[in-house]
């Protein structure tokens, strides 16, 4: 088939396909003056070495106005209020690849970036929780069939989050479409050798074909802006291990970190992630509470520079979960097929998580301290074992 005649195919196919009901919100147009109001969403944090030798003193960070939003009349400047937040400084050793407080302070930066919420459900009436942790619970599966990384399917879990905020009444329907795209985008930004788009559509066992996944993609990266590169908590958690375990003299690039610990609380990470009430918290924080489950809180301090008072509600509403954890098999190492030994616990894996978040958030009815949310149904998405993926189109 010709290119012409291929773009003349999607284009009656498309004449005839259904509506969908995934739409993007359309921003209103405001005047011109409230373009010189500072956003919210837009602030930005420069870092101000104001600390001793010793590294006792905090890091001074200072609200900083978008460039955007620079109004050219000097008189106007009085109109942004400036925050002092103090922070204890980075705990990223020196680097001989650039400064370690510039990675820190960009790393804190896209926390005020890539902004997620629970209440989207809100915008989605059709919608439950128990629908989320369903959805994720199959991603999960689908990355660990097609041996993807954790940060993978950390990012398809932050692309769908995001992208229902963007959106209103999406049809219960379509939650697996935008999944698997998700997923799929992931891939492509994360992975060396991504599936093909034929792959993706084949787990969805004919629910999601090709066409769909190539549409819904433009639509969800329209509505994220083409924001693709949050610090999820799996790259919070590794910076945590790495920065812990790390001597003098080692490369700070190659992971000094032990995989058995690191795979016990990825799975702690996972379980959490699956509970719609995580989004309450930033990925930073979730992950330095998953870390101090498994540490004392003075390593989790000393790694992250975070208080007790910021992380200590989070250390208390992940309990159920780890008590949950505990009733299991301790989480073992896989050996997946053309990955090399020292990459295994970077693969995301799979347990019967949907089991597991049913018995924390069974604990959750008896600790005062935890929020709930309800419980998940039976699973209903499944892909195919690593022996039936299709190696033809």
């Amino acid at each position: 088939m010709s290119r012409r005649s291929g773009r003349i195919t999607l284009q009656a196919r498309d004449e005839n396909a259904p509506t969908t009901k995934i739409t993007s919100r359309k921003r209103k147009s405001e005047p011109s003056k409230k373009k010189l109001q500072p956003a919210a969403k837009k602030q930005s944090y420069e870092i101000q070495k104001c600390w001793s030798q010793d590294g006792a003193s905090p890091c001074l960070l200072i609200e900083t106005p978008h460039k955007e939003l620079e109004p050219t009349d000097p008189s106007s400047f009085k109109q942004y209020r400036f925050k002092n937040l103090f922070i204890k400084p980075s705990p990223i050793p020196c680097l001989s690849w650039a400064s370690s407080d510039d990675v820190w302070i960009k790393m804190l930066n896209k926390e005020l970036k890539y902004v997620h919420d629970k209440s989207y459900l809100q915008q989605h009436p059709k919608m439950q929780p128990k629908m989320r942790a369903i959805l994720l619970d199959w991603l999960f599966e689908v990355s660990e069939v097609y041996c993807l990384h954790r940060q993978t399917a950390y990012l398809a879990q932050d692309y769908f989050d995001r992208f229902m905020l963007t959106q209103e009444n999406v049809n219960k329907d379509y939650l697996q479409l935008i999944g698997i795209t998700a997923l799929f985008i992931a891939s492509k930004t994360e992975e060396i050798y991504p599936p093909k788009i034929h792959e993706f559509a084949y787990v969805t066992d004919g629910a999601c074909d090709m066409w769909d996944i190539q549409r819904t993609e433009l639509i969800i990266l329209k509505a994220l802006d083409w924001n693709l590169c949050p610090e999820t908590p799996i790259s919070w958690l590794k910076l945590y291990a790495q920065v812990e375990a790390q001597s003098d003299g080692d490369c700070f690039l190659v992971p000094q970190f032990s995989q058995d610990a690191y795979i016990q609380i990825t799975q702690l990470l996972d379980l959490c992630m699956m509970d719609v009430n995580s989004l309450d918290y930033s990925y930073s924080v979730l992950a330095a509470a998953a870390f101090c489950h498994f540490s004392s809180f003075e390593v989790v301090h000393k790694v992250s520079g975070l208080t007790w008072e910021s992380v200590a509600p989070c250390v208390r509403w992940m309990s159920p979960f780890m008590d949950s954890l505990r009733g299991q098999p301790k989480a073992q190492l896989k050996n997946f097929p053309k990955v090399k030994a020292d990459d295994r616990h970077n693969i995301q894996t799979h347990v019967d998580y949907l089991d597991l978040l049913r018995k924390a958030q069974e604990r959750q009815i008896d600790s005062p301290d935890c929020q709930l949310s309800p419980g998940p149904a039976g699973a209903v998405l499944t892909p195919p074992s690593s022996t039936e993926k299709p190696t033809n189109p």
